[in-house]
């Protein structure tokens, strides 16, 4: 069985782990997943951080590829975006998958990480479900949102709109 675990670093990596590893069972493998949406205005943040600096003779991406008509509205940017964009999920990916998958693998588990951008995490989520064929998503349920119950968004969307099980742990 293939087990989609989607984290945000919140949940309990023991209980988390152990489900996990029960549902994969000794054939199958385990996926820790996490989504990160990325402000576009942490950039300069990161860059600062990193020690990236932008260039001095071109203000947006569109002026290094030519991109045709106004450059208005387009975000300020430079070359060096994606390298920071990729250096940020790969610290997010070992943040908040790697205990996981480490649990994981001391309980005998076949288990990866993955990290993924994106501001819409649901969706996201069953994107992945779908790429690995995920045969069952588990989320932790530790909703922060007054209106959501127990229950948070991105668990309720996942288990109204997933073509696949999800199991909620708590």
């Amino acid at each position: 069985m293939k087990v989609l675990v989607c984290t945000d670093g919140k949940c309990d990596i023991d209980v988390t782990a152990k489900f996990a590893h029960a549902l994969a069972g000794s054939e199958g493998s385990t996926t820790v997943l996490t989504v990160v949406p990325i402000p576009r205005q942490l950039l300069p943040q990161l860059r600062e951080q990193w020690g990236e600096t932008p260039s001095s003779t071109a203000h947006v991406d569109a002026e290094y590829v030519g991109a045709p008509g106004s450059m208005q509205g387009i975000a300020r940017s430079f070359p060096g975006d994606d390298a920071v964009i990729e250096q940020y999920l790969g610290n997010k990916r070992i943040e908040l998958c790697k205990p996981v998958v480490k649990a994981i693998r001391k309980l005998g588990g076949d288990s990866t990480s993955d990290v993924k951008e994106g501001h819409e995490i649901a969706a996201r989520i069953m994107e992945v479900a779908q790429e690995i064929e995920a045969d069952v998503i588990v989320i932790g349920s530790h909703g922060g949102g007054a209106f959501q119950g127990l229950l948070g968004s991105t668990g309720s969307k996942l288990v109204r709109r997933a073509t696949r099980p999800v199991l909620v742990l708590r």
